[in-house]
């Protein structure tokens, strides 16, 4: 693996170990430190989810116009900038507009990072993606994990443990990431770009995107229950904030562990990234059934871990599948697309399962979770059918 992949990957380790001492905790912070309903913590994690569309769609077109260093240096630096004022600040309405700002400037640096993956090691293929999403989710471990025992203490320590791997991702990327552009395609210039998105939606390759990117964001809806109405339903169930935050830390250290274990498997047995989602997605639905009966800890953590298995399925496949689809140039919109659709459905998830239990119950949400899995699914099966019907055209008149 190149030395500048692992530079990315510690970065990446930094800033999601750095975010994940808020984010499994924000509902709890807000419900019960700021006497918030769930709905109201779910429309503040909405709006944060929101900005962070914007920020993902714009981050992915700075990349291709000015490449990942100033790309990713800008959100970072705005990030750890509301990152320190939340040390200080407490109050509800500063602490929605913070989230707010975090969630943009967060959007502009992910696609960044993931276009950057793929271009300076394109003969390394998916194993740049799984290499960042490995990554990923050993900050979310090794974040979930202390952000626990932090909360437990105290928010503050929470807030000031975000600032400090914050800084030390700032740092990283000021002295190391400079030299990181020089492999990726140059962008059109804007009026190219103008037309070409004029005529985005009539390119089967984008209609694949948007079509696996639809169950993608259905599959996040479902999944962002997690932190913010399956959270709030543990502590109704008695289950400490230290130990829900065990059930994150063990979904990143299996997928730590585990990913370069499944990998060579899938290769051998389920070599096609769409059939390992639609195996994903059926092991989602499965997970969502276990807690759907979970009277204790132990149901969620069997929840969690079947969870993780289909997640190391979904996950990685759809940035891998956005770079093949991505033209010259364009990998970086092409990766917003992508970050941009999770985190719609992170933003919708939190006011959506609040809403469903708080006007029906937990149950209802559940099975409506499934049902949203299982349109998924159907999307994923679907999305390259008309990528392979001009494929079997073409041979068609090449044969002719």
């Amino acid at each position: 693996m190149p030395a500048r992949v692992w530079l990315l990957i510690i970065g990446m380790v930094l800033n999601v170990t750095g975010s994940s001492f808020l984010w499994p905790v924000n509902t709890i912070f807000m419900v019960n430190h700021l006497d918030q309903t769930l709905t109201a913590a779910g429309v503040v994690l909405m709006l944060n989810a929101g900005a962070g569309i914007l920020g993902n769609l714009i981050g992915g077109t700075m990349f291709d116009r000015f490449g990942g260093y100033r790309t990713i240096l800008g959100g970072v630096s705005i990030t750890l900038v509301c990152s320190v004022l939340l040390i200080f600040f407490h109050s509800f309405y500063i602490y929605a507009i913070l989230l707010f700002v975090i969630g943009f400037s967060t959007g502009i640096t992910f696609p960044s990072m993931y276009a950057m993956a793929g271009t300076i090691w394109k003969e390394g293929g998916r194993k740049a993606f799984n290499a960042i999403y490995i990554a990923q989710n050993a900050g979310v471990a090794g974040g979930a994990a202390l952000g626990g025992m932090a909360a437990s203490y105290s928010f503050t320590l929470s807030f000031i443990c975000n600032a400090a791997l914050l800084a030390s991702f700032f740092m990283l990327v000021l002295f190391s990431f400079k030299n990181m552009d020089g492999d990726r395609a140059v962008a059109p210039a804007a009026e190219s770009i103008r037309k070409e998105s004029a005529s985005l939606i009539k390119q089967r390759g984008f209609q694949a995107l948007l079509l696996l990117c639809t169950g993608y964001f259905f599959a996040w809806i479902a999944y962002a229950q997690w932190p913010s109405s399956i959270a709030a339903h543990t502590q109704e169930m008695g289950i400490s904030v230290k130990l829900y935050s065990l059930l994150w830390t063990v979904n990143g250290a299996l997928i730590v562990l585990g990913q370069p274990i499944v990998n060579p498997l899938l290769r051998r047995f389920i070599p096609s990234i769409k059939a390992q989602m639609m195996v994903g997605y059926t092991i989602f639905i499965v997970s969502f059934l276990v807690i759907a009966e979970a009277a204790s800890f132990s149901g969620f953590l069997a929840g969690m871990i079947i969870l993780t298995i289909g997640e190391m399925l979904v996950w990685p496949g759809i940035p891998s599948i956005a770079a093949e689809l991505a033209p010259a140039g364009r990998a970086g919109f092409y990766q917003g697309v992508v970050n941009s659709t999770a985190t719609a459905g992170r933003m919708i998830a939190p006011l959506f399962g609040g809403l469903l239990v708080d006007h029906f119950n937990i149950a209802v949400l559940f099975y409506v979770l499934m049902l949203f899995l299982l349109i998924s699914f159907v999307l994923t099966q679907q999305y390259d059918r008309k990528l392979l019907n001009k494929a079997t055209i073409s041979v068609s008149e090449i044969k002719q």
